[in-house]
């Protein structure tokens, strides 16, 4: 790339060249150069040392550079360290801040209100940015939750929706309903439409969950049992029996070896999926078992 100088720019150049040719002792350089730009008569004193000037400034500003991008750097990776303590924990680290800080503060970022009675469930779509919802008013509503808007409202159940719960991929979307409706409704969610209704419990459907190879489904139910369900197909393969009350929640470990249910008889099952048997129970708790959920601690439960 050529640079361009100015003719006043170009004649102190010139000059601050000759000053150091001539303090340097290059005087057959300096007569040739002095030839070559057409430079008559002595340097003025004013340009003795500028080159010298110039270039060690250059050097500072390098050396400024270069500590100044050495900070963001240092700067960019402890930020990236925390981020990954962040996405590691599910959550911002809380050693910074005070208990007051670890929950959820107002003013709400949106308010989602087209419910007509309680909500009993929301989820995050795994993929999109949506959220659904389910209510007591026996729909399923979902959310663009960056905007705020509300986007669809499925229904079909006729009575309230307890839970609901996506597979991995985001593409069906599971749900179960309690009170008189006691089925559980496949939908296809880039459709929004109900693809299958499965039948067969003899109360209030509490809880649903996929397996994680998403071929199966899980309910539990007022009926004290648990059902599993065939996605392809919908037909119900395996009922769990063994809980005393109603089976409040049901859920699977991450890698879909055994199932953990909750229930009123106060007590935890862990059920061994492959042999579709209870493999223990779990009498810690001195009232209703409500739910369970995975702990952040590996091979963990979390129960209320």
């Amino acid at each position: 790339m050529k640079m361009v100088l100015s003719q006043r720019q170009r004649d102190e150049l010139n000059k601050a060249i000759a000053d150091y040719l001539a303090s340097s002792g290059y005087m057959d350089a300096l007569e040739a150069f002095k030839k070559e730009s057409d430079m008559h008569g002595e340097v003025d004193k004013k340009y003795s040392g500028i080159l010298e000037k110039k270039w060690t400034s250059v050097i500072r500003l390098q050396k400024k550079l270069y500590s100044y991008l050495l900070f963001q750097v240092i700067d960019l990776e402890a930020k990236l360290a925390e981020a990954e303590r962040e996405y590691i924990a599910g959550a911002p680290t809380r050693d910074k801040r005070s208990p007051s800080e670890w929950i959820p503060r107002p003013p709400e970022r949106h308010c989602l209100s087209a419910h007509r009675a309680p909500v009993t469930r929301v989820v995050f779509h795994p993929v999109y940015n949506v959220i659904v919802s389910s209510s007591e008013d026996a729909t399923i509503k979902v959310w663009d939750y960056e905007t705020g808007e509300y986007e669809k409202t499925l229904k079909g159940h006729t009575d309230s929706v307890q839970d609901i719960a996506f597979d991995h991929t985001g593409k069906w979307l599971a749900l179960v309903s309690c009170s008189a409706d006691m089925t559980v409704k496949l939908w296809d969610f880039t459709l929004f439409e109900c693809v299958r209704t499965m039948r067969g419990h003899d109360h209030n459907v509490s809880s649903v969950t996929f397996l994680p190879s998403g071929d199966h489904i899980v309910s539990s139910s007022r009926d004290k049992t648990m059902k599993m369900w065939e996605v392809s197909t919908g037909y119900c393969v395996k009922t769990f029996s063994g809980h005393r009350e109603w089976v409040r929640m049901v859920r699977v470990n991450q890698d879909g070896k055994y199932i953990v249910s909750a229930s009123d008889d106060k007590t935890l099952r862990v059920w061994d999926v492959k042999n579709k048997r209870c493999c223990k129970t779990i009498e810690a708790h001195a009232h209703f078992c409500t739910s369970v959920g995975k702990c952040k601690h590996k091979d963990s439960l979390c129960v209320y």
